[in-house]
């Protein structure tokens, strides 16, 4: 018989990303759907899009091996329990049985951040190191920890949560998750622009960046980061305050783990250079010295499909053990 594939699915907020990836790690064919905000729908849209994509493509059911999906929220690994989804409405929601019960595939779920960790491991910028700290600087700030080839879920399934560590313990800005003063306040892309807000109101100083509160133009953090490329002492600022925060969040959390890589990706990452270069320089000065040797940072290389083949890995070797 040909070889089969295995489903690789990423549950985000706005789209459903789904590919069929080979036993190698290799996309075969990925597409996005929808997502159905009520999350009442998901289950059965994810099953009626793989019976779409197998019939365009020609193929039966028993192309496929397994599903390895990542959701939003803690999970609940042993039964494939989402615990709380506050944006679909879950709560305690068994995903997998649903999965499973829809599609007629056998399933694993895991966090949605752990699975990009797990994809960057496999085929991305990890390298194949087993000892990883992948953290996403998007919206929000997500986080996933590898150890020994392993991701390190902890006793409720709240294991890497890197954005939620505090890094101004008075003081902090409001965090989504109820507490103050989270990394997320600081290093995400809504953090980098309150930072850069906050900033701005607070001197007198000339900035490029008047023109957006000046003229109510919008504010991104890539806007930010332009800035400091022409030169702007106030944006230099900015990314100074986000990269010190940021490398001393990842030198303690490395300080526990001693990776040997640590993976950057989301939006923000896509600032290449500078944010990476001074990020190195407060993550060496944190850490402790054999740790901050051994650990080389660098920006996550596979995008959106981290997901999608973090979930075939998952796939594979926790449903069919290759």
């Amino acid at each position: 018989m040909n070889e089969q594939w295995l489903v690789g699915i990423d549950l985000g907020g706005t789209t459903i990303k789904m590919a069929f990836i080979n036993y190698y790690g290799e996309i075969v064919e990925k597409w996005e759907i929808p997502t159905d905000k009520s999350g009442k729908q998901i289950t059965t849209d994810i099953a009626k899009a793989i019976d779409a994509k197998l019939d365009d493509l020609g193929y039966p059911k028993s192309k496929l091996a397994g599903i390895g999906m990542g959701a939003p929220g803690p999970v609940d690994l042993a039964n494939g329990l989402i615990y709380e989804t506050v944006n679909l409405g879950w709560k305690n929601y068994p995903l997998r049985d649903h999965l499973e019960m829809e599609t007629g595939l056998p399933a694993v779920i895991d966090n949605d951040a752990n699975i990009a960790a797990i994809g960057e491991m496999w085929k991305g910028a990890g390298d194949g190191a087993k000892d990883l700290i992948c953290v996403t600087l998007g919206t929000g700030v997500g986080g996933g920890l590898i150890s020994n080839g392993e991701v390190v879920h902890g006793v409720n399934g709240a294991g890497g949560e890197i954005g939620h560590i505090t890094v101004v313990p008075e003081g902090g800005a409001p965090c989504n998750c109820g507490k103050t003063g989270c990394i997320e306040t600081i290093a995400s892309a809504t953090g980098i622009v309150r930072v850069a807000k906050e900033k701005l109101a607070s001197t007198n100083q000339e900035s490029i960046l008047h023109q957006f509160l000046e003229n109510d133009k919008e504010l991104t953090s890539k806007d930010v980061f332009d800035a400091a490329d022409q030169g702007d002492v106030i944006a230099e600022e900015i990314i100074d305050y986000i990269t010190f925060h940021l490398g001393l969040t990842l030198a303690n959390v490395s300080n526990g783990l001693n990776p040997e890589k640590i993976v950057i990706g989301g939006g923000v990452s896509k600032a290449g250079d500078r944010l990476l270069k001074k990020v190195d320089h407060y993550f060496k000065r944190f850490a402790f010295p054999r740790v901050g040797a051994a650990a080389t940072i660098t920006v996550a290389t596979l995008g959106n499909d981290a997901g999608v083949i973090g979930g075939a890995w998952l796939a594979k070797t926790k449903l069919l053990n290759k």
